[in-house]
């Protein structure tokens, strides 16, 4: 296996297996996830670092979207669950094994009013709309797209995968996007995308979709971690998140990067540069943009593992996703991704609607990103003709 760098003359050798995916990039060809070594110094301080501390009430409407097993304080992490690494046929899992009955994981209240409470914010701040000024709207699309580049870009395809290199400037640009998302920090975002990777559909996975629709979507929020997914996540190396200064210090002033970034900015443009009501701005560009970005991203973590072809891999569940990809500017093509997860575009290559690729091609373009891998087209095609189910 190889990856072709665009616009670097280097490349990686690895070794293709045709149930397993390809390995994430920075992880010197390991078995697609984070290597397996002694952790940075950092990281047991960071990972344990307390989280108890009362929240500003913007932020306590959407704390849910958080690592619930962090935020329950002392003990948190022993949560108990159902055997580890126990695979079951997907339709057997959908048929009833959801949220509460399945793993045996104490259900996080807290998060389900609080998220139940951002919900019936988004539906009130519906009727507003049409009384909002259409530049307010343009702004709550705008900060959208925004959001979902902090997400796609940044913490995914940067971060997570390393799939291309970005300068600091862009990587200041992505951290405080990513802030606007809120959907963690970075590095525990990208933390928890490694660990889903490298342990797909298993009880260390922690938004395991053979647990089902409502479990992979919102309910794994809604309890506590299952103890897989914290035992196999202190297995892998996370150095060179920890290494960047720039997740370092968003890690660091995440709580007050998220009431700026996600609640404040979206809220006082609209009213100071064009007279909107404040009441208008927070529940449009605010509540509701925020509301929609996390359920778009949600749905790669379902729908587009459970609906869809398989035209790469027809022994994964991940598929290809025509409605995912709208919303996620991209991310739908995740048979794919699950199978070139080294892939900076996430996608074949040509005619695909995938915006997050163009942004990263135009910050080549601008000098800002530099060692774009890609799966050469050979390998795609092999691996289409081995394990594809022959849609494509």
């Amino acid at each position: 296996m190889r990856w072709a760098q665009r616009g670097s003359p280097r490349s990686c050798t690895a070794q293709a297996a045709p149930r397993r995916a390809p390995p994430l990039p920075g992880t010197r060809c390991g078995d697609g996830g984070a290597p397996s070594a002694p952790p940075h110094p950092l990281t047991r301080s960071l990972a344990a670092r307390p989280s108890g501390r009362a929240l500003p009430v913007a932020m306590a409407v959407a704390t849910a979207v958080g690592d619930p097993s962090r935020r329950l304080g002392p003990g948190s992490e022993a949560a108990g669950g159902t055997a580890a690494g126990r695979r079951r046929p997907l339709a057997v899992a959908m048929r009833g094994r959801e949220m509460a009955a399945g793993g045996g994981q104490a259900i996080v209240w807290r998060n389900v009013v609080l998220m139940g409470l951002l919900h019936l914010g988004a539906v009130y701040a519906l009727s507003l709309v049409p009384r909002a000024q259409l530049l307010t709207l343009l702004w709550a699309y705008f900060c959208f797209l925004m959001t979902a580049l902090g997400v796609t870009a940044g913490a995914h395809r940067l971060w997570s995968h390393r799939s291309y290199k970005a300068k600091l400037p862009l990587r200041i640009f992505l951290a405080a996007a990513n802030s606007m998302a809120f959907q963690n920090d970075i590095y525990e975002w990208s933390r928890d995308h490694r660990v889903h990777h490298k342990y797909s559909e298993t009880d260390a996975d922690p938004h395991n979709a053979r647990r089902g629709f409502f479990f992979s979507h919102i309910g794994w929020l809604f309890v506590r971690k299952h103890k897989d997914v914290i035992e196999k996540g202190r297995k892998l190396d996370f150095t060179d998140l920890l290494d960047d200064p720039v997740v370092r210090f968003q890690r660091k002033y995440y709580k007050s990067s998220v009431v700026l970034m996600c609640f404040v900015i979206p809220t006082v443009v609209p009213w100071y540069l064009w007279g909107e009501s404040l009441w208008n701005a927070y529940f449009l560009a605010s509540i509701l943009r925020y509301t929609i970005s996390l359920n778009v991203t949600w749905l790669v973590n379902s729908a587009a593992h459970m609906y869809g072809n398989r035209p790469y891999d027809k022994y994964i569940n991940p598929r290809q996703n025509t409605f995912v990809t709208l919303g996620a500017i991209g991310e739908g093509f995740h048979n794919y991704h699950h199978t070139f997860p080294f892939d900076y575009s996430a996608s074949e290559l040509g005619l695909k609607f995938n915006p997050t690729t163009w942004f990263i091609d135009f910050m080549f373009w601008l000098g800002l990103v530099t060692d774009r891998k890609q799966a050469p087209k050979e390998m795609i095609q092999a691996r289409k003709e081995r394990t594809g189910d022959g849609s494509a």
